[in-house]
């Protein structure tokens, strides 16, 4: 079984395949409807089953994984064991794989049947498990995971430190790039969660300004689908393994068409990147 967190990939044809999963939202180790009850569904979405549900879906494929790349929401009640039962599902796989934080992993909503602007917010400790400038290194790629959750907060933000931690690492290392990180760095088009992306996220561009050899960031928090195009990197938000955001629109909504979904990124040994999204079977 490979150790975590996983610092070292190789493949047998050097290209690097992840599952990219995020926002799993879980509340408890067993089945709980989840805020999807309030989309007056008849039939509301239970996170624990669509999540073990996309990870199988997913790893049934064919298609080598090589990486599972979790970014951030793991829980939606900070509780050990809610991590604990995580962590041993994606263990079941015996595949390498790497978890980052987001808000609702070092922040309690404790008023979730309220309006999302009259949520009460309470800071909690992040899982030690969850990584921050932890790199993944395989022979053509380097990743870099960065933690942009802020304890009692929705909204994001790379501290100073990992933005010099992230300069070092494009400084000292050619290999083309990812960094992974759990709030998205580009506006989506949805004013109520574009309030809450990285609040610094021109420090952000300004500091990988010129690195041509970071080619990709990706990102959850949006719950939806977006692809990308800045300053030459590809940059892309991916689908909850539970409920869907509506897009495109100013005030909080669900998606209640969208089924979960997770990301495939495939990084090629010429440093070329593929990416799509596989939506949950209904």
């Amino acid at each position: 079984m490979p150790s975590y967190p996983v610092s070292k990939i190789n493949t047998p044809d050097a290209q690097v395949n992840i599952l990219q999963i995020t926002d799993l939202h879980l509340s408890t180790p067993i089945d709980f409807m989840t805020a999807s009850e309030n989309m007056n569904s008849n039939e509301p979405t239970s996170c624990q089953h669509s999540f073990e549900k996309a990870l199988q879906q997913a790893l049934d494929k064919d298609i080598r994984c090589d990486l599972i790349l979790v970014t951030g929401d793991l829980v939606n009640q900070i509780q050990p064991a809610i991590y604990n039962h995580i962590f041993e599902v994606l263990e079941a796989t015996d595949i390498p794989f790497a978890c980052i934080a987001g808000n609702h992993d070092v922040t309690d909503d404790v008023d979730g049947h309220l309006p999302f602007e009259q949520r009460k917010l309470i800071g909690r400790p992040a899982d030690a498990r969850l990584l921050n400038q932890h790199v993944i290194e395989t022979d053509h790629w380097q990743l870099l995971l960065l933690d942009s959750s802020v304890t009692g907060k929705v909204a994001g933000e790379i501290a100073p430190a990992d933005i010099d931690w992230l300069l070092d690492r494009l400084t000292t290392c050619d290999k083309p790039a990812l960094v992974a990180l759990h709030h998205h760095v580009l506006p989506v088009d949805s004013a109520w969660i574009d309030s809450h992306m990285v609040e610094n996220s021109t420090d952000f561009w300004q500091c990988v300004a010129g690195f041509e050899h970071l080619k990709v960031v990706t990102s959850g928090h949006v719950h939806q689908e977006q692809t990308q195009q800045h300053r030459g990197v590809s940059v892309y938000s991916t689908p909850s393994t539970c409920y869907q955001f509506m897009p495109n629109e100013d005030g909080f909504a669900y998606d209640k068409d969208a089924a979960p979904g997770y990301r495939w990124l495939q990084l090629a040994n010429n440093g070329k990147v593929a990416s799509w999204i596989e939506r949950l079977d209904t």
